[in-house]
């Protein structure tokens, strides 16, 4: 059985070097750059962009060019999602020509806008489509390709065994598999298990994804699925470094560079605010960033008051929100559980 030591080697995806097992999956609004180039030097073996919206970003409107934008991490990996083939063919040769080292297609994503449009994890309802797809990405560029997929559309058409296969036969490097259908969204635990049944019907590499957020989380997911890595998404929330303190556990290591006092952990969250509003610009910026900073107060200042809280998550001062964000953690010893919730 896998062991959680597993995470720390290498792994090999199309012949592109990825330094280690534990990866941050992409999350759309989450994870851009700057929240990519924390995760990254926390320790991340592998992040990922922002979905792309592959019609979107042929057309060439505004802001996709952010979420494709090299940030001069050694692996560069953009998620593509769309329905038309020719536009994710488009998506993927101006990636790749932006540097992208390996393109991902989104085949999981289960958010309402984007299986409306029969895109994300709707195509696993159509795999003769999503065929199609994955095709015509691998036939534009030279670069690796990988799939992200659930288990299936619902309860009654766990396909992602099927998908998969066809997949590695279209030449995909790497499937990646939440274990959860759409119609679960993200309710009730993930079935790591279910798994297990993707990674025996291919040969290459499967990553699977769903309710990690520990080294235990990690360890048990690779013994009960037979993964060869872990991608972790929402234990990030106001913790970029959770999948680098997991590789680190698992090299038998200790996580370094974790703010763990109220002073660096102030520093820490105030430099990713002025890097978002850098960014975008601080108009667009500090309505972004609002997320991470709520995230970051409801993990590691808890003793906040109510108003200070809300006037750091309202204000249009950068000034002000970073006064605040100082106070907050001020007031708010660091939580005992800052290391650990990693």
């Amino acid at each position: 059985m896998p062991e959680l030591t597993t995470l720390a080697s290498p792994l090999d995806v199309g012949g592109v070097r990825i330094r280690n097992r534990v990866f941050l999956a992409p999350m759309s609004g989450i994870t851009d750059e700057p929240f990519r180039q924390r995760a990254h030097a926390h320790g991340a073996g592998l992040v990922v962009s922002e979905m792309v919206a592959s019609g979107e970003l042929a057309k060439g409107r505004a802001g996709c060019d952010l979420r494709i934008r090299h940030s001069g991490l050694p692996v560069h990996m953009v998620q593509l999602a769309g329905r038309e083939a020719a536009h994710m063919a488009e998506g993927a040769r101006i990636a790749a020509g932006e540097g992208a080292d390996i393109i991902d297609i989104n085949m999981g994503c289960p958010a309402k806008k984007v299986t409306g449009g029969y895109a994300g994890s709707a195509l696993m309802r159509d795999l003769d489509h999503a065929l199609s797809l994955i095709e015509a990405v691998v036939d534009a560029v030279s670069v690796p390709v990988t799939v992200k997929m659930r288990l299936g559309w619902d309860e009654s058409a766990l396909n992602a065994p099927m998908l998969a296969r066809r997949a590695e036969l279209a030449g995909v490097r790497m499937v990646t598999v939440h274990g959860r259908t759409r119609c679960q969204f993200y309710q009730r635990k993930a079935d790591w298990r279910a798994i297990a049944r993707v990674k025996e019907a291919v040969s290459i590499p499967v990553v699977a994804n769903g309710d990690v957020g520990s080294p235990e989380e990690a360890a048990t997911i690779l013994d009960q699925s037979g993964a060869d890595a872990v991608m972790i998404g929402r234990a990030h929330y106001g913790a970029p470094w959770t999948a680098g303190s997991i590789a680190a556990a698992a090299a038998g290591m200790s996580a370094t560079d974790i703010p763990e006092t109220p002073k660096r952990l102030a520093d820490y969250v105030v430099a990713h605010y002025e890097d978002m509003l850098s960014l975008y610009g601080v108009e667009s910026g500090l309505r972004q960033a609002r997320k991470h900073l709520g995230w970051y107060l409801d993990r590691h200042a808890t003793r906040a008051s109510a108003e200070r809280r809300k006037h750091i998550l309202t204000s249009f001062e950068p000034a002000e929100v970073i006064a605040g964000l100082r106070q907050a953690f001020t007031e708010s010893a660091a939580s005992p559980e800052l290391r650990s919730a990693a």
